[in-house]
């Protein structure tokens, strides 16, 4: 039978802002041209920043006294969890050597970048744990530079925690610098340091729209639109913790669809209760942003069974997944379309997001029905190298020829028989 929508998304009013495409392009140029007095222009206009771009030692110093030691160990926690996982990622992109042929090498290296770009974004939250996913991860991959950047709280500059993050992650240099202008500094390389190889990191639509401008010279992690979350559950979830996950993450904005996909009508019924009554729990302005993000792209969805059920998950292929269902080990298998995957009620999405290890900057979309999150391998270059021997010359040659002609490509053929000729020669010196 077709899913039924107990709830179904109404889809959000017209953007009063308009395209953010144009205005982006716009400060692009303008960055591009006049570089670092563009960027101070920007940072006094749009973020009220008349201080040092370069954050200082003693700043980040003066920062970390003011993170209350509770937090710090919080911190620390969550950054050890990450580097840990990152590094295990790390070890299993490995260089290879195989000989196809006699005398036929070829093989492949893993190369990291020489320097990666992190924006850290700021708005409504201290986003601490977006500083440990990015700049963790590219120390774990090998990157030598490590710049990033975070918009200013308030005129003291960047939130003491977020700086603090950013230093124990492993940031070489620090900029108090956000939006369009942020995202610039990092990729042309303002204020001292070395351009940027990739942009990563989240960020607002403007932030995403620079990222997807400059991408081509420079690598980005992906073109993030809002945080998605899909909850698959059945009949034995708990309707409370399924309700307070999905008010969870629509608490994110009034742009993040929240989804629950069940073959349970009462449970489903029963969250349709629950969740209008966790959001009014929120403080302002988070409760207006849940209730904002429910009413509009809150979605409930009943169906079948549980094939029915992942099918609809590999079709929404959603940001972050969390299945609350009996036959964990069935659903880990049968699902293919995920950012990330949460297997059972004790897992949540604001672990993954917070501190459990793999990383929180994940495809949304429906990007994940063709791409992964950020890892240690967005901050590698896999590249291959061969070498051929003279046992394996003749056969290569003689196909590469071949292939050549029949493809009117006689300068081709022409580089593959000269090799073929010099070993001849050589063949013949040799026996006489």
């Amino acid at each position: 039978m077709p899913v039924e929508h107990l709830k179904k998304a109404t889809g959000l009013p017209p953007n009063p802002k308009g395209d953010a495409a144009d205005v982006v392009q716009v400060m692009l140029a303008c960055l591009k041209n006049q570089g670092e007095a563009a960027a101070r222009d920007y940072a006094r206009r749009l973020d009220g920043w008349r201080g040092e771009i370069v954050v200082d030692d003693a700043t980040i110093a003066a920062a970390a006294e003011q993170v209350p030691a509770d937090l710090k160990d919080a911190i620390g926690y969550a950054h050890d969890n990450i580097r840990r996982f990152a590094k295990a990622q790390r070890a299993t992109a490995q260089d290879i050597e195989v000989e196809l042929r006699p005398g036929l090498f070829a093989g492949q290296r893993q190369i990291p970048l020489t320097t990666a770009g992190a924006y850290v974004p700021g708005g409504r939250y201290a986003h601490i744990a977006s500083a440990l996913m990015t700049i963790t991860t590219a120390r774990a991959a090998g990157v030598p530079n490590v710049i990033a950047c975070a918009p200013p709280r308030d005129e003291n500059g960047i939130h003491p925690a977020v700086l603090y993050a950013m230093s124990l992650a492993g940031a070489d240099r620090i900029l108090c610098l956000g939006g369009v202008q942020g995202v610039a500094a990092l990729a042309y390389g303002l204020f001292g340091g070395p351009p940027a190889d990739i942009l990563v990191g989240p960020g607002n639509q403007f932030v995403a729209e620079a990222k997807r401008q400059l991408f081509g010279p420079v690598g980005i992690d992906m073109f993030a639109g809002p945080t998605d979350s899909m909850i698959l559950a059945d009949a034995t979830a708990d309707p409370l913790t399924v309700a307070w996950d999905l008010a969870g993450q629509a608490e994110h904005g009034y742009n993040s669809p929240v989804w629950l996909a069940t073959d349970d009508r009462a449970l489903a019924s029963e969250v349709l209760r629950l969740v209008p009554r966790c959001i009014a729990e929120l403080p302002d302005p988070n409760r207006g942003q849940a209730q904002a993000a429910w009413d509009a792209l809150g979605e409930v969805m009943l169906c079948a069974d549980r094939e029915e059920m992942a099918a609809t998950a590999d079709a929404y292929a959603p940001e972050h997944l969390h299945v609350q269902a009996a036959d964990l080990d069935w659903w880990r298998t049968r699902l293919r379309a995920y950012g990330s995957l949460f297997l059972g009620a004790s897992a949540t999405v604001a672990f993954g997001d917070k501190a459990s290890g793999p990383n929180h900057v994940l495809p949304t979309s429906g990007a994940a029905r063709y791409t992964g999150g950020l890892s240690v391998h967005k901050f590698l270059k896999t590249v291959t190298w061969q070498r051929v021997d003279d046992p394996a010359l003749p056969d290569l040659a003689r196909a590469t020829a071949t292939i050549s002609r029949a493809e009117g490509m006689e300068g081709h053929a022409r580089t593959a028989d000269i090799r073929l000729d010099r070993l001849r020669a050589q063949a013949r010196r040799a026996a006489n």
